[in-house]
């Protein structure tokens, strides 16, 4: 009896660690439950004062309480660290909450965060600023860029998308209220079109009006022809499209004058136009030429582009701006139309100089971190904005069917606005496959 009692323990263990090793390859977020984070809480526990210590996260306590511990305490004084407020786990990590000493600031804790990663074990350290003298550390316990899985619990607002998750945890949002205008560059190959897919999804199930140009004759766009209000596929099209949008927002102008204010959200909702999202697929195509009798065309959708990224945002017309290299070397207005694009999306890109195009004038220390992206890693990019603030983002995995599906879904959404009806794309049929069942019963005709 006692050799099978023995066995069964031995048994039992064996599956239980393999059962840990499994989750910890498959599941990670369950092995963080239930082994990571006890283990991370009681590391960051008993070792937090002589982390901060080493660390040089300490500072030396004032004369009164230098006085009270010396005289009534009767203990040496020693060195205080940042007070420990909250410790909060999460599927992804901890959430720690610090109060910082008189002598100590957010940068300081931020430059030894790598030093944290590494005497606590877990996979990133993040400082965030709650508010004056509070900052939070956001770790994680694994990667959570290798199997992206978005957050059950996102912000949401009236023009809030989510398209990615941070490297801290958190869902990357667009919120076209706080950031109108972005850019978006990247390889071949580098997750570019999954993220243009993830934002078009979202953007599909909000009442806005989506509008694409697309010179590569719509073959990354026109897929999505049933929830757009308006296509161009060729530069001449291209051109007529972004006169119109100028229009469109010169009227819109006359309306918010008509109505004493500076803003579309200002208006009330009876009157108010609907929000408006311009996507160019490959901006280059815009300005690139193969005959000096295109110049003209060119230059005049470079200054169209240029006055709705300086004006339109107050009306409600945002722009999404793809490539694959974007600088001057595209021809005149490139810079001039880049520094209205406020929002920043970089994936791996093919030279150290394109990535400084992206980042270089906004985050200048998130360009190292591009060209770091591994080739194997598709999705992954550096989003950054004008604050100076940047981090890895990896976006999920959509594929152009699920895409085209949710657009067709939300197809009922897509407004009319008469100035781009002319634009108005054919929406393909949908193609049944051989031996599925048929979407309509047939019945016969009686007279």
């Amino acid at each position: 009896m006692s050799d099978l009692t023995t066995i069964a323990e031995v048994t039992g263990a064996v599956a239980a660690a393999g059962g840990l090793g499994y989750a910890k390859a498959r599941a990670p977020r369950v092995y963080w439950s239930l082994v990571g984070m006890p283990v991370a809480i009681g590391r960051f526990t008993v070792t937090y004062g002589s982390t901060m210590d080493v660390c040089g996260l300490t500072v030396q306590p004032s004369r009164l309480r230098a006085f009270m511990v010396r005289n009534v305490a009767r203990r040496d004084v020693q060195p205080v660290p940042p007070k420990v407020r909250r410790v909060r786990g999460t599927s992804t990590g901890l959430l720690v909450s610090l109060r910082l000493p008189a002598g100590l600031e957010p940068a300081d804790v931020a430059a030894a965060s790598e030093r944290l990663r590494h005497a606590w074990g877990v996979h990133s350290v993040h400082v965030v600023e709650a508010k004056p003298g509070v900052v939070e550390l956001r770790m994680t316990g694994y990667d959570v860029l290798r199997r992206v899985r978005m957050p059950r619990r996102i912000a949401s607002g009236e023009l809030v998308v989510p398209v990615a998750l941070r490297e801290d945890g958190r869902a990357f949002v667009r919120d076209y209220r706080k950031i109108p205008h972005a850019l978006t560059l990247g390889a071949n190959q580098s997750g570019k079109s999954m993220y243009q897919r993830n934002l078009i999804a979202g953007l599909a199930r909000l009442p806005v009006s989506l509008v694409g140009i697309d010179c590569k004759r719509g073959v990354e766009q026109g897929r999505f022809a049933s929830r757009l209000s308006a296509l161009a596929t060729t530069p001449d099209e291209a051109s007529a499209l972004l006169d119109a949008l100028v229009g469109e927002m010169e009227s819109r102008f006359s309306l918010l004058s008509e109505h004493q204010v500076s803003d579309l959200w200002e208006l009330p909702k009876r009157v108010r136009p609907v929000p408006l999202v311009v996507l160019v697929d490959e901006v280059a195509e815009l300005f690139l030429t193969a005959a000096r009798k295109d110049e003209e065309r060119r230059d005049r959708m470079v200054m169209q582009m240029i006055r709705l990224g300086q004006m339109a945002r107050a009306v409600g017309i945002y722009l999404e701006i793809c490539g694959q290299r974007f600088g001057s070397d595209l021809g005149k207005g490139a810079t001039t139309l880049r520094a209205q694009l406020t929002g920043r999306v970089i994936h791996r890109v093919n030279d150290k100089q394109t990535a400084e195009m992206g980042l270089g004038d906004i985050a200048p220390d998130a360009v190292s971190a591009v060209t770091t992206i591994a080739p194997d890693r598709p999705g992954v990019a550096v989003a950054g904005d004008s604050s100076g603030g940047w981090s890895r983002i990896r976006t999920p995995e959509m594929s152009p069917a699920e895409a085209v599906a949710i657009c067709r879904e939300y197809a009922h959404l897509t407004p009319h606005l008469p100035v781009l009806a002319p634009f108005r794309p054919a929406v393909p049929d949908v193609v049944v496959p051989d031996g599925a069942p048929p979407l309509v019963t047939a019945r016969p005709v009686t007279e």
